[in-house]
């Protein structure tokens, strides 16, 4: 593990430069290598005299960083700015140590630190303590408070549950609205089969070292108002927009695999880039063996899902499959038929992608967070719709609903909602001719059942339509979306889609056309039209004691009547009703 007092060794391409300063403890030396040496290992000398750490790194170094490095900068702030309200709650709690005359040293950690230098708000405030735990604290800081007549909320204390990646009892309280969770810091030690460590109390170095990320592994000491670096790349891995584990990466992720999940994600999220080193153990045989068998699916499916729901999703499952790890994340079950091709992500990692880019040209107004979330979900299993396995009674089962309540252990409604969006898939695609040009509709053998036969030629397009929007409500524009992905204009063939030629304009003509004429024949909520008549009605009408399936089929009969006849009344259906019902018993 480094330490300041170990030179750290940088890989440099830069003109012979030495340049020394001083900051209140430490001094420190910089060596670049020369000119004639391309690539040559430059030391970055660091002398001190007391264990304090850097709080930043000198602006003249990283401008020489900037002139070796071809990744982008990213802007970082040279200090975190406290908002009124942080600046009150760090107040209360440095009162607790002076009123106490505590000697303990106050860290905000993780990604608090991380958001605040990069300019973004970030409302979850982690502390670390350096000689007591966070309960003990919480209760000191109940009590100070008692004395300036303030109250405390929220107080809880958190037990350590490893199984839910909670490896440290953690107190939380409310101060000023937002909650302060409050841990000690630790280091771990993990064994050969688990992800679970072992916990002991640590140094922030330790604490630093043992995080997922460099950037994630900042600190920013309450007391001092500094930021504190002690993995020494925290703040410049940062500043170049760097995802780099602060211990080597293989090590780090047999330790803990699910680090390989939040390394992607991050990388995405931030647009950062994934170290070389990293990328290679993270597709290493060893540790996506350890990935499939240490890491509980609930974990693996909280992960994907926030990289799903967050802003750069195609960025992340194209991480995933140039990794190689598309198939441990989204495992499938034996015996799959028809059988899914090995290069089948290929096809899920390009429907994602035109989906993503099609939403962003149709404009994500037209999209509520869980209406894109599960659009998403729907293009990237799109190529799987089809696939099924039998269970152990030997029932047919989709895959689609294995990877999300088995592979990824979502709740069973985003399993439902997605395999009822692409159920609804051929039904849109019958009706999308007809929705273009307004023209009446041929029934196609789409399994649209027998209460249509009675509807006149006329309406059966609203009738359709309508009975469509009713099964899939508020997702019929996903639905819509994702069937405009398989509308054929001449890019069927599956190299074209893993070429990404979806001609999305077209597409997102085609999608507003048919969104307008939905709306046009007045369909919008229609899943919130009450029936004109019941099931009490129908019983009445065709002289029945008792309920059943003919109950059920005329309720069908009657719903279409009342969507070709939008100014109807439950009299006029009625007596429609009569009539068809008096007509089929004298042809029977």
């Amino acid at each position: 593990m480094l330490s300041l007092n170990n030179a750290i060794k940088l890989k440099a391409k830069a003109p012979l430069l030495l340049h020394s300063f001083t900051l209140p403890t430490t001094k420190i030396t910089l060596a670049f290598g020369s000119v004639s040496t391309p690539l040559n290992e430059t030391v970055l000398s660091l002398n001190t005299t007391t264990p304090n750490t850097i709080p930043f790194l000198p602006s003249a170094f990283l401008r020489c960083r900037a002139a070796m490095t071809t990744a982008a900068c990213v802007q970082v702030k040279e200090q975190i700015e406290l908002t009124e309200t942080e600046k009150k709650i760090f107040d209360r709690l440095l009162n607790t140590l002076r009123h106490f005359n505590l000697q303990t040293q106050l860290r905000v950690a993780g990604g608090w630190v991380r958001d605040k230098l990069l300019g973004k708000e970030c409302y979850d405030i982690d502390i670390a303590l350096d000689n007591m735990l966070g309960s003990e604290f919480v209760d000191k800081v109940q009590e100070y408070l008692s004395t300036t007549g303030e109250v405390a909320q929220g107080l809880a204390v958190i037990p350590s549950n490893p199984e839910q990646s909670k490896h440290l009892e953690t107190a939380r309280m409310r101060l000023f609205d937002l909650w302060i969770d409050f841990v000690n810091l630790r280091c771990e030690d993990y064994s050969e089969n688990s992800r679970i460590p072992t916990m002991k109390f640590g140094t922030a170095e330790e604490d630093a070292y043992r995080r997922d990320l460099t950037i994630n592994s900042l600190f920013y000491n309450i007391n001092t108002n500094l930021v504190e670096d002690f993995t020494k790349r925290g703040l410049e891995d940062l500043k170049f927009g760097r995802i780099v584990t602060p211990l080597p990466p293989k090590a780090t992720f047999l330790d803990d695999p699910l680090r390989v999940l939040r390394a992607i994600r991050f990388g995405a999220r931030f647009d950062f880039t994934l170290d070389e080193e990293l990328k290679k153990a993270a597709a290493c045989d060893d540790v996506k063996t350890a990935l499939a068998a240490k890491i509980s699916r609930e974990r693996i499916g909280t992960e994907i899902d926030l990289m799903i729901s967050g802003n750069q999703p195609v960025k992340a499952i194209d991480y995933i499959c140039d990794l190689t790890l598309f198939w441990i994340v989204f495992s499938l079950p034996p015996k799959v038929e028809p059988a899914v091709s090995e290069e089948c992500y290929r096809l899920s990692a390009a429907y994602l992608d035109a989906s993503w880019k099609l939403i962003q040209l149709i404009g994500c107004s037209n999209f509520d967070d869980e209406q894109r979330r599960l659009c998403l979900y729907s293009a990237l299993f799109l190529p799987l719709r089809s696939a099924a396995y039998k269970d152990r009674k030997d029932k047919k089962i989709p895959v689609v609903n294995y990877i999300f309540r088995d592979s990824l252990k979502r709740k069973a409604s985003d399993a439902d909602t997605v395999m009822n969006i692409h159920k609804s898939l051929e039904k849109f695609l019958s009706l999308i001719p007809s929705l273009l040009s307004n023209e009446d509709i041929q029934l196609t053998e789409v399994g649209w059942g027998r209460e249509f036969d009675d509807v006149p030629f006329t309406s059966k397009l609203r009738v359709l339509t309508g009975f469509l929007l009713r099964e899939i409500k508020d997702f019929w524009q996903v639905a819509l979306l994702i069937s405009t992905l398989l509308y054929p204009t001449g890019t069927e063939c599956s190299q074209d889609i893993i070429d990404k030629h979806f001609q999305l304009d077209k597409r997102k003509n085609i999608f507003v056309s048919v969104n307008n004429a939905v709306v046009k024949l007045g369909l919008d909520k229609v899943w919130d039209l009450k029936p004109l008549v019941n099931g009490k009605d129908i019983m009445n009408v065709l002289q029945l004691k008792v309920g059943g399936p003919l109950v059920r089929e005329w309720q069908q009969k009657a719903l279409s009547w009342q969507l070709a006849h939008p100014s109807g009344t439950a009299e006029e259906c009625l007596d429609w009703m009569k009539e068809t019902h008096s007509k089929r018993i004298k042809m029977e």
